[in-house]
């Protein structure tokens, strides 16, 4: 029999395609290969308070009918933000934020989730007390073996690690009806959520007491952030967004403008600054934001901008929002336009449940009347926020309001990702009034100047001389910048270990590559920030592939092949951030990483000549493959190479590295490493007191 690997259903060795739910059958036999990554996830476990004794006194199909409702509640919650509920124990549902597939904002997605259980239940148990439905909820962050290709459903585990045993002793620690987060939950969305502190955790199997938080409440908006600092190296973009407003204010040209750039790049920044500018100019601006999840319409960004035109609050009943959209569209519209407009707008705008449109063409037609009404008054600009996350319909209306208007001073702005150009390659095209900026990072100067604003308004020691190492680990992304320096300021040192902030957006931009490019990227992490074609081929199943994949990730400017390589006759590849490499590495498990460290190792002493820089470069691969004893070799070469071109500080370091590998047992070698690297050690220090020495003479001269 074949095993469906997404439902489950067994099917006849003959059959290709499941008979159940009609996905091809890959390969045969019930064995599956697991696919296994360790992942930066955010957990949530919900539990009922005191279900258990109460359940022991209803029958069982009391308990179920109890049940049935807290888990589709909890389950459609969960999902509605993204998650996946990974288990049910009884009363306990378990959630997984961060995988299979991260979004980058996974931990806030998860606490937002967790506050709209808490909210809902409730809610259930006010309409129902009969329901007794109180709950305890906790959501805690942290790094995970995650099995991509689980099915739970089935009743196979996703995750395995602390994170989740830490979020069930959370749970048992929290208030009833409320909302306990972990350390590095809170740190990593204490900006989107309110929180009271809490008593830490005293938790079985830890050492030390959890620190904990009450998440109250929501912030602010999903997808915004705050805006802090001046606005850095960006008076080019600035420049060329200023003369396309003069030209659609002026000449009545309409135009859009597309900024696409990576999370974290400053498309908002930017557009802010923008909207400042054409508002002292004497025209409108009106923002919309495509959201990630939980929208109740697909127009969702539009109708914020209608309620910003129409004056509409959203404390406003339905009644006086409807009263509003009438009173706005009837003072710009003819009243035989404005009926239909005003019906087909208050449908949209959720006013009006029971009304219905003839098609879509209908809905468009009456949108693109309202809006030119309002640019005949004065000149308008409208921004769509995020719009990488908009499905069809949205984008189909956004190329219509730039294809269709005319003689009207309209700009539309669009704020989006490379990943919509996935969607949508073509974009903009045949537009004649079309401008499509790419925002890319921060030169080192700019990074730099930013990073010394940062550390200034953080009041960190030393911002100055510490400004341009965060700046270039950050890789010019401004969002980095501040995160890095939020983290270095915290602490008074560089920080470890990236923040969660950095490592959820760049495994989401991982996560949002095809298949065989992302495979690529994981394998050539191994290598370094530089690797070479060939130790790829050596890695892939199908090395055919990879000048098309090679071929995608440069264009997404993930990667660049270098014009000269280090060994003839291969191409040179490196990754044009490091963070990127860094976070794609910790991606692979140990056994992933220790195949692909033998291959790289195997790679280097096939196409080398096994002298400088490479001896290193093998110490470390081998050593990671878990062969010590050819590591060990390799750092002794190194370290004596080092040693005869009198780097002496250099080769005590590699003869540390050896030593470290050496068992306990190997007495001879160790004691052979063990003077090698004192005289090392003293070589270094008799070169230093020359150099001081030196400049003593200097100074008495």
């Amino acid at each position: 029999m074949t095993v469906c690997p997404s439902c489950g259903q067994e099917n006849p060795e003959i059959a290709r395609f499941c008979l159940r739910c009609g996905l091809p059958l890959a390969g045969t036999g019930t064995r599956r290969a697991r696919r296994e990554e360790r992942r930066l996830v955010s957990v949530i476990f919900v539990d009922l308070v005191g279900f258990t004794s109460r359940a022991a006194r209803l029958d069982p199909e009391d308990v179920q009918a109890l049940l049935r409702p807290y888990h589709h509640t909890v389950r459609t919650e969960i999902e509605s933000f993204g998650g996946v509920v990974e288990k049910f124990i009884g009363d306990a549902v378990v959630g997984v934020f961060g995988a299979p597939t991260a979004f980058g904002d996974d931990a806030e997605r998860a606490v937002r989730a967790a506050l709209a259980v808490r909210d809902t239940a409730a809610a259930m148990d006010a309409a129902d007390p009969r329901l007794d439905l109180k709950v305890r909820i906790a959501v805690n962050t942290g790094e995970a073996l995650v099995t991509l290709d689980a099915r739970p459903a089935l009743g196979e585990a996703m995750i395995a690690g602390d994170v989740i045993n830490t979020a069930s002793r959370l749970q048992s620690a929290a208030p009833v009806g409320s909302v306990l987060v972990g350390e590095e939950t809170h740190r990593a969305t204490n900006e989107a959520i309110r929180y009271a502190p809490a008593p830490a955790v005293v938790a079985k199997g830890k050492e030390q007491p959890v620190p904990a938080w009450v998440a109250l409440c929501e912030e602010r908006d999903p997808g915004e952030r705050p805006l802090v600092g001046p606005l850095v190296g960006r008076s080019n973009e600035l420049e060329v967004l200023r003369a396309t407003w003069e030209r659609v204010a002026v000449d009545r040209r309409p135009h859009l403008v597309t900024v696409i750039g990576p999370a974290g790049v400053g498309k908002t920044r930017l557009a802010v600054e923008f909207a400042a500018m054409v508002e002292d100019r004497g025209g409108r601006a009106v923002h919309g934001r495509a959201l990630p999840y939980r929208e109740s319409t697909a127009y969702a960004a539009l109708a914020f901008q209608l309620k910003q035109l129409c004056r509409i609050f959203e404390t406003d009943s339905v009644d006086a929002a409807r009263k509003k959209l009438e009173d706005a569209v009837s003072t710009l519209l003819p009243p035989a336009e404005a009926k239909s407009v005003t019906e087909h707008l208050g449908i949209l705008l959720g006013l009006d449940s029971s009304g219905t449109i003839a098609d879509r063409e209908n809905l468009f037609l009456s949108i693109r009347s309202f809006i030119e009404a309002v640019a005949r008054n004065e000149p308008m600009m409208l921004v769509f926020e995020d719009l990488h996350w908009a499905d069809d319909a949205l984008l189909d209306l956004v190329e219509m309001l730039a294809a269709r208007l005319q003689d009207l001073p309209i700009l539309v702005m669009v704020l989006a990702r490379p990943e919509l150009l996935d969607v949508r390659p073509g974009w903009g095209g045949g537009l004649v009034a079309h401008i499509a900026l790419m925002l890319r990072p921060l030169d080192e100067r700019d990074a730099t100047d930013l990073a010394v604003h940062r550390l200034a308004d953080l009041s960190a020691e030393d911002s100055v001389d510490r400004a341009a190492d965060l700046a270039v680990l950050a890789g010019g992304n401004p969002l980095f910048i501040e995160q890095l320096a939020a983290a270095l300021a915290e602490t008074g040192e560089a920080p470890t270990s990236l923040p969660t902030t950095i490592r959820g957006i760049i495994a989401a931009r991982l996560d949002a590559l095809p298949a065989a490019e992302r495979e690529v990227v994981l394998d050539a992490a191994v290598s370094g920030r530089v690797f070479w074609r060939g130790a790829l081929e050596r890695m892939m199943a199908d090395p055919q592939s990879l000048t098309t994949a090679l071929g995608e990730l440069e264009r997404r400017g993930l990667v660049t092949e270098e014009t000269v390589s280090a060994f003839e006759g291969d191409q040179q590849y490196s990754f044009n951030h490091v963070l990127v490499r860094d976070v794609a590495y910790d991606l692979l498990p140990r056994a992933r990483r220790r195949e692909r460290h033998r291959e790289a190792a195997l790679f280097l002493e096939e196409v080398s000549g096994e002298f400088g820089e490479v001896e290193a470069a093998l110490a470390r691969h081998w050593r990671d493959a878990g062969d010590h004893s050819r590591a060990v070799d390799y750092f002794a070469v190194a370290a004596a190479d080092a040693e005869r071109g009198w780097a002496k500080e250099h080769a005590a370091a590699l003869y540390r590295e050896a030593l470290a590998l050496v068992p306990e047992s190997d007495a001879e070698r160790r004691q052979e490493i063990t003077r090698r690297l004192a005289l090392a050690k003293a070589a270094s220090i008799h070169i230093l007191d020359a150099r001081l020495l030196g400049r003593g003479d200097s100074k008495t001269g």
